[in-house]
């Protein structure tokens, strides 16, 4: 049986075992039969051109855990940033972990989507902004066709979240391959400000394919930090869909460090509504062997006086494969649009692959939008010249690396997030770096 026929096999049981009266329960009805017409996209979608998922696809999934896990602090406390005091929501095996978790309702809410989804308290906010930004395609509509466990965040108006808040998803190798599909529903309403930081980590050499989707909502005048680190084992792939509607004035930031893995898709879209919004998509990758990470961006620009700013890098290393699919769209009415998108790669090796396709869609007249793609090696020059002032070659080229990173990491507003990043890029590299960012 394929995965697919096993998915929509499965989906009869999860529905069956459904509150009709839920406020998503025809939403998942509907989601499946998007996903049952379109199945998982192949490289004949011009989006997937040269990311395909026939490794992924022939593996025995398990839909759900058999067993529920438990895990120890001590074990996992490597994978979290717990050198400051943050709210904590985390899943063992797609099951939310109440013992390694720290939520709130004081202010704010920070729980899980299974709450939300079944409180009655809950019900309208669910039905206002559940599955409203995601795109209608099929890994979105299949997520969004399972959707029960996940985080749930909502900062009401006025708010800002007192700590930042970490949602971890753990794969613990119970099942010989497992298949996870985390739901998360970001609300910030008007003058919010949250950070989020994002993280899903297999424990096991077993296989795990987790199809996540991330909605964000920004309201006027909300600030919303999004990082998300992806440094999984080589058995573990991830397609991370995160769609993000903002408002009048707001800012959105959107981080992503893509350092490990075996197929990583990262799917990140912006739609602005509003004016004076600056959406900001900033990304590191860094992998070897035969990882493949493929990022594909949208902004979709539709009222004047915004700006976005895109700035990706890339360091493959032996066969690694990158991909970076970037669209900025401008409507005809988003007059006065600025407009940036940068994306520059290193291949150390020569068997190292990178796809670039940057791509502007502009229909107003009054506007500055630019994009740029560099592809190469490491400038000998600049190499030279670190090593005639007596760094050795390896420094060199580490220090030359950092540095083509560093722009990314300068926007990083969490400095223990920023030194936590900066030495695991020191260790990619291969090398200490001696000092402090």
């Amino acid at each position: 049986m394929s995965l697919k026929d096993k998915l929509l096999s499965s989906h009869i049981v999860f529905q069956e075992s459904l509150d009709p009266d839920s406020p998503i329960y025809d939403v998942r009805s509907e989601a499946i039969k998007t996903f049952e017409a379109e199945g998982f996209p192949t490289k004949r979608d011009e989006n997937w051109k040269y990311t395909s998922l026939n490794s992924l696809l022939k593996k025995e999934y398990s839909i759900r855990t058999k067993t529920e896990s438990a895990l120890d602090f001590k074990d996992v406390k490597q994978y979290f940033i717990h050198d400051i005091d943050t709210y904590n929501i985390v899943f063992i095996d797609g099951v939310f972990s109440s013992y390694l978790s720290s939520t709130t309702h004081e202010g704010i809410d920070v729980c899980t989507m299974n709450s939300a989804i079944n409180k009655p308290k809950y019900k309208q906010i669910i039905e206002v902004y559940f599955n409203k930004i995601a795109k209608d395609e099929s890994l979105n509509a299949l997520n969004t066709a399972f959707a029960k466990e996940g985080a749930y965040v909502y900062i009401p108006k006025g708010k800002v979240a007192d700590k930042p808040i970490q949602i971890v998803h753990l794969s613990t190798g119970a099942e010989e391959a497992m298949f996870l599909q985390p739901r998360n529903l970001i609300i910030a309403e008007e003058n919010t400000e949250v950070q989020i930081i994002e993280r899903h980590q297999s424990l096991s050499s077993n296989a795990v394919f987790t199809n996540s989707v991330t909605e964000i909502y920004a309201g006027k005048h909300a600030n919303v930090d999004y990082y998300k680190i992806q440094n999984d084992r080589l058995e573990a792939s991830l397609i991370d869909n995160t769609e993000i509607e903002q408002h009048d004035n707001s800012v959105v930031s959107v981080h992503t460090f893509s350092f490990g893995g075996d197929i990583v898709r990262n799917n990140l879209n912006f739609y602005q509504k509003g004016e004076h919004i600056d959406s900001i998509l900033k990304g590191v990758t860094i992998i070897e062997g035969k990882q493949h990470v493929d990022h594909n961006t949208l902004v979709h620009h539709i009222t004047p006086n915004c700006e976005s700013h895109q700035d990706y890098k890339g360091i493959f290393a032996e066969k690694s494969t990158g991909v970076f699919n970037g669209k900025v769209v401008v409507e005809k009415e988003a007059q006065k649009t600025n407009a940036y998108q940068s994306n520059n790669n290193i291949l150390i090796d020569d068997q190292a692959t990178i796809n670039s396709k940057p791509q502007l869609e502009i229909f107003a007249d009054d506007v500055r939008c630019s994009h740029g793609c560099t592809i190469g090696q490491l400038d000998e020059s600049a190499l030279f010249y670190l090593q005639s002032r007596g760094i050795a070659k390896k420094e060199a080229r580490a220090l030359l690396m950092y540095a083509f990173a560093n722009t990314v990491l300068s926007s990083v507003r969490l400095p223990q997030l920023k030194q936590r990043i900066t030495k695991q890029i020191a260790k990619k590299i291969g090398v200490s770096i001696g000092f402090e960012i």
